[in-house]
């Protein structure tokens, strides 16, 4: 099956399926975190018990999703030993240390209060309450920093020196943490983040309202996904073009996969909407094109030049195809989310938000393409990046572990089947859990923590452990 591809290549394809399930879940807990710290702190100004159910319903989603995405992110670890040694010895003294601060002070506060809120109401009073909820929502923000400081690191390294046996060695660890693209790259993904668990909100929202218009838990969560999407779309667009200026910067050869620029453009570069990638001709066949536009958006001027590939060395050259058209289903799916926010807000001043259908099928339909903006985005990241894994310093080729394409395919099949197993099923849990309704008692879940062997409850009533809390 995977005789005709090298070891490079399968362990590439090994992590890129990896991470692609990992992903997933960060991008919805992040957002879904800060999401139910809102319904908490709305129930307590307000004490209206619609925030308090919305809160109960998305906890136990949540706490499947974090549980789903700690363990999916467990293998990409085990990777870097196996098939990316070198890379983790040339890199550890600067990515080690990174990690290992996400885990200390991140998914060490992320854990120690999750039990807390996920079962603690009754037993700590509100105010303790909300604050372990809005420790596990500070929680995820703080998991995401590091992990992109890590990532953006690797896309423009800065503050290293290397030892005389060429590892990179940390100079400056402001620099380091705090690299060129960082900023930019946090922003974007954590505003991903909250349009991807906006766009599971409304989803959901949306089915419970075709099947019941008077459902008011269904329709405050589709009420408050559409403000998000009114409200986060715009600054993701906005956050992403300075993303994209950043990138032109540092990652040149990156922004020009993106556009499908194979020659330079000396008198403004036009915007090619969509086309087919030819590298072997080094054009884009069947181009549709704006004159000039891409000039106008990348250096606010019409007939700026811009550079094409022509100016990089072709083995320094990323896979235009696969670049060129994630781009484009990012950007298209950013402004259909965008698209869905402003038909939202139409209809809410004229007071028809939760009437008719098209709306709630449309925000059914959009429900899960936040998770595919979210991939298509991390592919146009990383496929851009290559051939490095540390940009212009460090190449994939010379990143690999001295391993045999068998034992890596042999593992690959592995995954494969074990993830669409374990992880299949979870996700197919989770989307059972969200069918039904936010005043369904259970879920399918427990109403609280399960006890080691050889102990018993506390002496109590039976309604300490109502899920109505």
């Amino acid at each position: 099956m995977f005789e005709n591809f090298s070891a490079e290549m399968l362990a590439r394809v090994q992590f890129a399926f990896t991470i692609s399930f990992h992903i997933i879940f960060p991008a919805f807990s992040i957002g879904l975190a800060s999401y139910l710290a809102i319904l908490n702190a709305l129930w307590l100004r307000t004490r209206d018990e619609t925030y308090l159910t919305l809160f109960n319903y998305w906890k136990k989603i949540f706490a499947v999703a974090f549980g789903m995405g700690v363990v999916s992110g467990i293998v990409m670890s085990y990777q870097f030993g196996t098939n990316w040694s070198v890379f983790s010895d040339k890199t550890g003294p600067i990515l080690g240390p990174l990690m290992a601060y996400e885990v200390l002070s991140a998914f060490f506060l992320e854990a120690g209060f999750l039990g807390i809120m996920l079962f603690g109401r009754k037993r700590v009073g509100d105010g303790l309450h909300m604050f372990a909820t809005a420790m596990v929502a500070f929680g995820t923000l703080m998991s995401a920093t590091w992990i992109l400081s890590v990532n953006s690191w690797m896309q423009t390294p800065a503050g290293y020196s290397m030892n005389e046996i060429g590892q990179f060695v940390p100079e400056d660890w402001w620099l380091i943490v705090f690299n060129p693209s960082f900023p930019y790259r946090l922003v974007h993904m954590v505003l991903a983040a909250y349009l991807t668990t906006a766009l599971v909100v409304g989803g959901v929202g949306a089915l419970h309202i075709l099947r019941n218009r008077g459902d008011v838990p269904a329709r405050r969560m589709f009420s408050m996904a559409m403000w998000m999407l009114v409200i986060v779309a715009p600054m993701q667009i906005f956050a992403g073009d300075l993303h994209g200026l950043n990138t032109l910067e540092h990652q040149p050869a990156k922004v020009m996969a993106m556009e499908g620029h194979y020659e330079s453009h000396p008198e403004g570069a036009p915007l090619i909407l969509f086309g087919i990638p030819n590298t072997r001709e080094q054009r884009v066949d069947y181009a549709i094109q704006i004159p000039k536009l891409s000039s106008l958006i990348l250096k606010h001027d019409l007939n700026a030049p811009l550079d094409g590939l022509d100016t990089i060395p072709e083995a320094d050259r990323p896979p235009v195809g696969i670049v060129f058209w994630s781009f484009r289903i990012m950007v298209g799916l950013g402004f259909a989310m965008l698209g869905l926010g402003v038909w939202s807000l139409w209809r809410r001043f004229r007071g028809k938000l939760y009437d008719g259908v098209w709306l709630q099928r449309a925000s059914i339909v959009m429900g899960p393409l936040g998770f595919v903006a979210v991939l298509a985005g991390w592919v146009t990241t990383e496929v851009g990046r290559q051939p490095f894994t540390v940009y212009g310093l460090l190449r994939t080729s010379d990143s690999l572990a001295p391993i045999a394409a068998p034992a890596v395919a042999t593992s690959l099949i592995a995954f494969i089947i074990v993830y669409f197993f374990v992880f299949g099923a979870g996700t197919y849990y989770l989307l059972r859990m969200m069918n039904k309704p936010a005043d369904t008692d259970h879920l399918g879940l427990r109403d609280g923590p399960i006890r080691s062997a050889g102990t018993t409850p506390a002496m109590q009533s039976k309604s300490k452990f109502d899920t109505k809390e």
